[in-house]
């Protein structure tokens, strides 16, 4: 029989518990909100009289919608008056050992057809589920923060769900005004799985001396179109919460892009846990000083073409656009050993080109990303002076300057590339359809394109090439191109969305 779902249990009603239950109350739906004690069920109120009260003041409710909201909602310090609910979620902190004890409650106190789902952002929901005498009726049904605004559920079913009750709270989520994705019962589901190994790989390579912080964090922004930097967006999730979740993904995968990165673990140690604690990768900093910004003081710069991965050499007319762009900018352009600075504009390390220099320390790599940011990579031979001019002439030119260390990859190649492989992965191992994952990446993450989508823009060959690149010079597995993207090139198919067509 399929559920109604006309009374809802929220179990937690901390920040993200009490948006669960703004979110059931703006429905229609009665809610039954429980806390631990009396002073966490007034803070319970709190939050939803504050979150209702500026959505009135911003003209998004009336006084009469926002009555009716509260008044749907009843508080409560007893589990016991969860027993008539149709569907119960819980809301409290990440700790496996905590959920596994309400669950046990919860079997006890509700209903047998009552449905019982928890918020989990990475723990498994078939182990919460084990506890429980009906493990068919236990869904995951995760709601990103905040709840009242955020669009996506994702809703986890587990071997043992009963046939059918996935989509009936996928339906539910779609009462609630959400676009649910359905997925299995995977450490992080969709979103986390995805969001966190990139993350952490940001973390990996800044501890690396790749390239600094806010350049990595300016690279994937202006760079890659993502709306936050991976450092920025870090501190908002908050630093242990982040840890936990590489955490989980670690134990269940035992990759090693999703062992947390060491100065992820020193962060959450010292305490410092992003806007949480007011200061993580980001904190309270002196402002730039104008004067120090570079001025090129080349007279003459040479512009040669890069070597593409496959050792053929840069075909795309990149080097010749932008000797032409220097020209019009009045700049001179020289032959390269005439050159007080030599730009090799390429996707690819240039150590090579280098080396075959007679003044080795003048030459720079220089990898254009989209319209905003060109990427400036020094080699071991190149002097700060080069890549300093380099810079200075960019931003003459219109460009975002992002300083690298000459890897393959350069910044947003390196973090990019991997986190479309693992979407790849992830298809390919039949967790979740192309669709579900772009819409859960733009909703969860507010990316302005999904994966499959950004895959499709940049080329499936050169994501794939970028792969092998990766994993020549690291060699660690996890850059391996998947083997659907191999085989989809070798096949000269150009669009991987066609297969889901």
């Amino acid at each position: 029989m399929a559920s109604t779902f006309e009374t809802v249990g929220v179990v937690g009603l901390g920040t993200m518990g009490a948006g669960i239950a703004e979110v059931f109350a703006r429905a229609g739906i009665a809610v039954v909100g429980v806390e631990t004690d009396p002073g966490a069920l007034e803070r319970g109120r709190g939050h939803l009289e504050g979150s209702t009260g500026r959505a009135l003041s911003r003209g998004r409710l009336t006084e009469a919608e926002r009555t009716e909201i509260l008044g749907r909602v009843a508080f409560t310090t007893s589990l016991e008056d969860l027993s008539d609910c149709d569907l119960v979620i819980e809301a409290i902190p990440e700790v496996m050992d905590f959920k596994r004890a309400l669950f046990t409650d919860l079997d006890r106190v509700c209903k047998p057809s009552a449905v019982l789902a928890t918020n989990t952002s990475s723990l498994s929901v078939t182990a919460i589920a084990a506890t429980t005498t009906r493990p068919g009726r236990v869904v995951g049904m995760h709601f990103f923060n905040p709840a009242p605004v955020m669009r996506l559920v994702e809703v986890v079913r587990t071997v043992s769900t009963e046939d059918g009750l996935a989509e009936e709270v996928a339906g539910l989520a779609r009462r609630l005004g959400k676009t649910p994705v359905t997925v299995a019962d995977r450490a992080g589901f969709v979103v986390n799985r995805l969001l966190l190994p990139y993350l952490n790989h940001a973390a990996a390579l800044l501890e690396q001396g790749l390239s600094t912080r806010d350049d990595i964090d300016t690279a994937m922004r202006l760079g890659a179109g993502f709306p936050m930097g991976p450092f920025a967006l870090l501190d908002l999730i908050g630093l242990d919460t982040s840890y936990e979740i590489c955490e989980a993904l670690f134990r269940e995968s035992r990759e090693r892009r999703h062992a947390p990165a060491p100065v992820l673990r020193e962060l959450v140690t010292a305490g410092l846990l992003g806007r949480k604690s007011g200061r993580g990768f980001h904190g309270e900093e002196p402002p730039a000083n104008p004067s120090s910004e570079e001025k090129p003081s080349a007279s003459t710069v040479a512009v040669v073409g890069g070597t593409a991965a496959n050792g053929t050499g840069a075909a795309d007319g990149a080097a010749e656009a932008f000797a032409e762009r220097l020209s019009a900018a009045g700049f001179k352009t020289t032959a390269v050993e005439d050159a007080d600075l030599v730009v090799a504009v390429s996707r690819t390390p240039v150590i090579e080109q280098a080396v075959r220099l007679p003044h080795p320390a003048r030459l720079v790599g220089l990898n254009l990303v989209g319209d905003q940011v060109a990427e400036v990579a020094s080699t071991v031979l190149t002097s700060p002076g080069a890549a300093q001019v380099a810079r200075g002439l960019l931003r003459i030119l219109g460009r975002t300057a992002v300083s690298c260390r000459d890897r393959a990859g350069f910044v947003v190649g390196a973090l990019l590339h991997p986190h479309l492989n693992d979407a790849v992965r992830m298809y390919e191992s039949g967790y979740a359809s192309m669709e579900d994952i772009d819409t859960a990446m733009r909703l969860g993450c507010g990316y302005p394109a999904g994966p499959f989508e950004m895959l499709d823009r940049l080329g499936l060959e050169t994501v794939r090439d970028g792969l092998r690149a990766l994993y020549a010079e690291y060699r660690d597995p996890s850059f391996a191109p998947a083997p659907l993207l191999d085989q989809l090139v070798t096949a000269g198919v150009r669009s991987i969305r066609d297969l889901s067509s």
